[in-house]
């Protein structure tokens, strides 16, 4: 007779089997911009125990805690079996993803959450607003991007979401993943920080949200009357990205942080490692922060 350890072995990888279904895509969004963004890219490893496995145009990060992975967005739909294939390049397994944290609910960053979810068996971890959108499977009416419609922004809808408060840590083997708001771009925005060791040497991972203040034709800012909207808030968000410990910064678009320069630079033995770069974060939120006043600056002249 099976020992009472062998047979909850076996009960736990039947568990796993069964919770795991092959991957099967939602319709491919095909934007104007999704062939651009959805060109493959080989996986490669940020630092530590974290590796890059989106696209060339859209960021997502598989992170092995020790004790099952997570998986930070998906991308588009038609991006989901590129990033699987980037996770088996590794040696992984989807079914080896516990969890898939999502940055902000438009189709570019989530609309390969839903296909991941259902061939991994994962729990998808969210913000209270981007687990509304995800239910929805659209953006929320105060959506700076809601006006171009739910036809543009629709993405496949995830029913089960669990939700992460401000400021609150996913913990799972000894991985500390720390959910930090950021709304501004979108309601739900979220940025991700963990911290990550190669032996003894430790570093501090974040992946920001997108803090680019892009909208429709209609929405502003500022507000109708150029001193209300959230301009406010999307501040604070910006000032909160800049002040992470931050020592390799990985933005939702990898070409906000020049990723193709800095894999040229690691390829050719650049010391030391160009991804490693404490101050990426505060020149990301100053960036950011230009861009916001430049919008409100249009936003007043026009009202004008």
């Amino acid at each position: 007779m099976p020992s009472r350890a062998l047979l909850a072995a076996l009960c736990a990888a039947f568990a796993a089997t069964a919770a795991a279904a092959p991957l099967q895509p939602d319709a491919a969004k095909n934007c104007r911009s999704c062939a651009e963004w959805n060109q493959p890219q080989k996986p490669f490893l940020l630092y530590g125990k974290s590796w890059y496995v989106g696209t060339r145009g859209l960021s997502s990060v598989l992170i092995d805690s020790g004790d099952g992975l997570v998986l930070l967005d998906g991308a588009l739909p038609e991006s989901a079996p590129l990033i699987a294939a980037n996770i088996k390049e590794l040696g992984f397994r989807l079914e080896q993803i516990k969890y898939i944290a999502v940055s902000h609910a438009h189709y570019d960053h989530v609309g390969g959450v839903a296909a991941l979810a259902r061939a991994s068996g994962a729990t998808v971890v969210a913000s209270a607003r981007n687990a509304q959108a995800l239910a929805a499977g659209l953006p929320p009416k105060d959506d700076p991007q809601a006006d171009f419609g739910a036809d543009a922004n629709a993405f496949p809808k995830v029913d089960e979401v669990k939700i992460l408060a401000d400021g609150e840590t996913l913990r799972i083997g000894h991985l500390a993943l720390t959910a930090h708001y950021t709304p501004g771009h979108t309601p739900g925005a979220t940025s991700w920080s963990w911290p990550d060791c190669d032996g003894e040497d430790c570093r501090d991972l974040v992946y920001a949200d997108s803090l680019n203040a892009v909208s429709d034709d209609v929405y502003r800012f500022g507000g109708a009357d150029g001193n209300g909207g959230i301009a406010a808030s999307f501040r604070a968000s910006i000032a909160r990205v800049a002040a992470l410990p931050c020592d390799v910064l990985i933005p939702v678009h990898p070409g906000f942080a020049d990723f193709d320069g800095k894999l040229a630079q690691r390829a050719k033995g650049a010391k030391p490692d160009p991804f490693i770069d404490a101050g990426a974060c505060k020149r990301y939120a100053e960036t950011a922060l230009k861009k916001l006043d430049e919008r409100l600056n249009e936003e007043r002249a026009a009202a004008r």
